[in-house]
């Protein structure tokens, strides 16, 4: 369901399976984080949210909220089990959203990421369209995420 990339680099130095006394830390000067969530149906459409800020239950709340709001029919989603989507408090919203949307929410069994096609996208975008170059600029990756994610589907963009 969530996507997380954080541009910069951590290197800590290891010798023979323990720490180093001074390890090496190469910190990113101004490290970023783009966390992107998504749903994802068989037709490939996408709906999705790019967030430049630390990701928890409350801002998953707000992207389902959005996606409920834009439903017209019923519809089913089928979640992981993150932790997020496991949270007291999302399972409360559940309880409502139920009670007043024409959503139906269900979980897959869990560790199974082969069932989820919102995970097999995510492996696509961060291990095949996005190249290792873009990774080097948060700007870069930035534009490059939110032209992959707004042309899923389109030409040679497809999952199988």
């Amino acid at each position: 369901m969530e996507m997380k990339i954080i541009c910069g680099l951590h290197l800590m130095s290891r010798m023979h399976g323990r720490k180093k006394e001074n390890p090496i830390l190469l910190p990113a000067v101004n490290e970023k984080f783009l966390n992107v969530v998504g749903l994802m149906n068989q037709k490939k459409n996408l709906f999705h949210e790019i967030l430049e800020i630390k990701f928890n239950t409350y801002k998953f709340i707000c992207f389902m909220n959005n996606f409920i709001k834009q439903t017209v029919k019923k519809t089913v989603v089928i979640l992981g089990k993150s932790p997020i989507q496991k949270s007291k408090k999302f399972i409360a919203k559940i309880k409502e959203w139920i009670g007043c949307s024409d959503v139906l929410i269900y979980f897959l069994p869990a560790y199974s990421p082969e069932l989820n096609l919102i995970e097999i996208l995510w492996k696509k975008i961060k291990y095949q369209w996005i190249p290792f170059n873009a990774y080097l600029c948060f700007k870069n990756l930035k534009k490059r995420l939110k032209y992959l994610l707004n042309n899923i589907g389109i030409s040679i963009l497809t999952i199988t």
